[in-house]
Parts: structure tokens; C-alpha cells; sequence
């Protein structure tokens, strides 16, 4: 039985993990339809962003290690299989939409180093992060040591990474790690509402903001390549009916309707 749920509200996927009888920790199975469901919106063209959210008190305790410790002993980690993209983003194709996540309770291990693949990340005033892999023998291995330090500072990941201490919702708020907190009970709504905007404006538009984006990220160093690239993938949106649909309805004072081409 899969724990991972897909749900398709207009150009909106509605990624939904419901394991909460087992704080929604994740096995084998579960990460693998967690690649299929992030597949899904790859290839759907009628999708535009995604909303993951849990359900239960608890986003998630963290992985079911006793199933994955084989997988980790073997230096193969979170294996992905043909067909699925990596929900942790470190091998082969990523997700090219945007994911929006939603998080409450415990958000721990996996839980971190998903949201740290996601792009816009919404939090309860409950959520408690953690990274306790060192109090169990190993660390991370789904790239909280490659982004938690370019999200929230050396220090700061520092503390969490080496003590396997926990964080608050407050501090990761703080950090610049979340950039929305609601009451408990309110992420999913926040997390549609900002999935909705993003689901409304051109989706070459955003599409080509966030490859940029990343791009520049991996290029830092090399100013040249990242503005070449830019300008490569910038003409074909510029040339697109959504570009020309964006200026006739700013010229005729309407909403813009995108199609997508």
C-alpha cells in the first residue's frame, strides 16, 4: 500500500503523505512514489507546482533506518529508479516545477533534506527540525551537509549538524530557512495560497526562474557561463504566446491568461 497520494486541483499537484500512524516515517517504498509523484509533475503538462504537505501532528520522525541501513552501508543511499526523479534532488534529473511544502510536528532527517529541495517552504509555530543522525551512528546522506550551510550559515548548520540538536520553527524562520510561519493547522492553506499565485503566472515564466536560478547557483564562480545560459533559454520564452499575452493584457489593462506555449 502506497503512503504517498497524488491529487491534480487545476494546474496544482497535491502531493499528500499519510503514513501518520507511523509519524509518516519513510520507507523503501514511500520514497520511491515520492520520485514517481515528483515525475508526475515533470511530465503532466497540465501541472504547473506542487504542494506537499502531511498529514497527521507530524510532518514526519525521519526514515525507517532499520529498512535503510543496508542502503546506506552500501554507499547506494536513496537509490532512484528509472522513471522517478530524486525527492532529496542529488542524482540525475530534478524536478523543473516548483514544489511548495507545508511542515508541522516533527520534521526530521528526511524531512529536512526535502524541504531543502523544495522552493518556497511554509512552517507551523510547532515544527520542530532535527538531523539527529549523528546520536545514531552515521550522518546525512540526502545533502543536508551540501545545503543546510548555504541556507542557514556554517555556524548555524554547524550546531545542528555535529550535536544532532533540535530547532525551532522561530529559528529556522530566522535563518532564512522557512519563509512563512502560521499557526498549527494553517500550513497547508498558507502553502495553497502561494502555489495559487504561482500557478497564475507563465509557466515558461517560472519555469525558466527557477533552472536559472539554479544555474547560477551551481555556476557561482562563473558569471560568464550563467549569463550566457541565461540569455540561450531566455528567447524562447520571449518569443512565446504567454510573452505576448503577458503585454496585450498590460496594454488592455486585464489579467493574463497563460497557456503554457
Amino acid at each position: 500500500m502506497s503512503h504517498i497520494e497524488t491529487t491534480k486541483e487545476g494546474h496544482i499537484l497535491l502531493i499528500h503523505i499519510n503514513r501518520a500512524d507511523k509519524y509518516n516515517a519513510l520507507s523503501p517504498d514511500m520514497f520511491h512514489d515520492m520520485g514517481k509523484a515528483l515525475a508526475q509533475l515533470n511530465s503532466d503538462p497540465e501541472l504547473r507546482v506542487a504542494v506537499l504537505y502531511a498529514a497527521g501532528k507530524h510532518f514526519t520522525a525521519g526514515v525507517e533506518l532499520d529498512k535503510w541501513a543496508p542502503h546506506f552501508a552500501s554507499g547506494n543511499a536513496f537509490p532512484v529508479a528509472d522513471g522517478e526523479i530524486d525527492p532529496m534532488g542529488l542524482t540525475g534529473e530534478r524536478h523543473h516545477k516548483p514544489v511548495v511544502i507545508a511542515v508541522q510536528g516533527y520534521c526530521f532527517t528526511w524531512g529536512v533534506e526535502i524541504l531543502l529541495n523544495t522552493e518556497i517552504r511554509v512552517a507551523a509555530t510547532d515544527t520542530q527540525f532535527q538531523m539527529l543522525e549523528v546520536q545514531r551512528g552515521l550522518y546525512p546522506c540526502g545533502g543536508a551537509t551540501m545545503r543546510l550551510p548555504r541556507e542557514v550559515g556554517w555556524a548555524n548548520s554547524q550546531k545542528v549538524l555535529l550535536t544532532g540538536n533540535r530547532w525551532s520553527a522561530e529559528e529556522a524562520y530566522r535563518w532564512g530557512m522557512v519563509q512563512e510561519l502560521v499557526e498549527p493547522g494553517e500550513q497547508f492553506n498558507k502553502a495553497m495560497e502561494i502555489a495559487t499565485q504561482i500557478a497564475k503566472a507563465a509557466p515558461l515564466g517560472v519555469q525558466g526562474s527557477l533552472k536559472a536560478s539554479r544555474f547560477s547557483e551551481a555556476h557561482y564562480h562563473d558569471q560568464d557561463a550563467t549569463v550566457k545560459q541565461f540569455m540561450t533559454d531566455l528567447s524562447p520564452v520571449m518569443n512565446s504566446e504567454d510573452s505576448k499575452e503577458g503585454i496585450n493584457s498590460f496594454l488592455e489593462r486585464r489579467d493574463a491568461v497563460f497557456s503554457g506555449k
